[in-house]
């Protein structure tokens, strides 16, 4: 499950960094204020569904791809790049992967492996849910027109303009997956995507874009814990979780107090 819709259905975490780490990792970074999240937009057409995602929704646009195959048991080309903070070569083993992770020299230090593999669907979902716990898995492949993924392999950095000076069609550039558009396939991407915005869909519409942002009020620090860096891992963070979808020029808005 994508972090965003996981928050949306249980936004109070109860220790976030010990029961949640697929939901709190993506707050690490966040001091208080307000912050700019990560943003989607979900257009479509006769034949397809066109989904253009920022950092942080690549994982989700992977996963209804993937999902929207109809021909089992099929290899699936993909190449790419995984980035993670830990040393997950015995997560990788067990799920069947052989993929040779190296530990970065540079001053941010994580491991990294360039992926090109063939897979099958159902082994591709087990990895991308396996990998929302700690890993960035930047993953491409190409079926044909109506179903393929296009991810960028290097992380941006973290946004430094104000939620109001945000440029959305520039971040949505980072990852691009497109469907074949389907009444399962369609219903499948609202349920993931817009949970909580079904009920105020319009029968018709061309194209949403889902902003998410983010006010951190509060920040409870460890108490057992010298490390900094562990003390700013561990850390809960609580605010508000902002979310707006823009249908068609029509802005709807929800917010959702969060501990993360």
């Amino acid at each position: 499950m994508h972090f965003i819709k996981q928050l949306i259905e249980s936004p109070i975490l109860s220790e976030p960094a010990k029961n949640y780490m697929n939901v709190h990792r993506h707050f690490y970074r966040y001091s208080r204020g307000f912050f700019i999240g990560p943003a989607l937009k979900i257009s479509k057409t006769s034949a397809k569904i066109t989904l253009k995602g920022s950092h942080e929704y690549e994982d989700l646009i992977l996963e209804l791809v993937t999902r929207s195959i109809s021909k089992l048991n099929q290899d699936i080309e993909i190449k790419g790049k995984l980035v993670t903070a830990n040393d997950i070569s015995e997560l990788l083993s067990n799920l069947g992967l052989n993929w040779d992770l190296k530990r970065s020299t540079g001053q941010t230090k994580n491991y990294t492996t360039e992926v090109n593999d063939k897979i099958k669907q159902e082994s591709l979902l087990e990895t991308i849910e396996a990998l929302r716990k700690n890993s960035y898995f930047l993953i491409s492949f190409n079926i044909n027109p109506n179903c393929k993924v296009t991810t960028k392999k290097n992380i941006p950095q973290p946004s430094k303009k104000k939620v109001g000076e945000d440029d959305v069609n520039k971040r949505i550039q980072f990852s691009t997956g497109y469907i074949n558009n389907t009444n399962q396939n369609l219903n499948t991407v609202i349920e993931q995507t817009l949970p909580d915005f079904k009920s105020e869909l319009p029968e018709k519409w061309k194209a949403i874009i889902i902003s998410n942002n983010y006010k951190i009020k509060d920040i409870e620090l460890p108490k057992d814990i010298k490390d900094s860096r562990l003390i700013r891992i561990m850390a809960i963070r609580s605010g508000k979780l902002l979310r707006s979808v823009d249908i068609d020029g029509e802005i709807i808005e929800k917010q959702y107090d969060i501990v993360v």
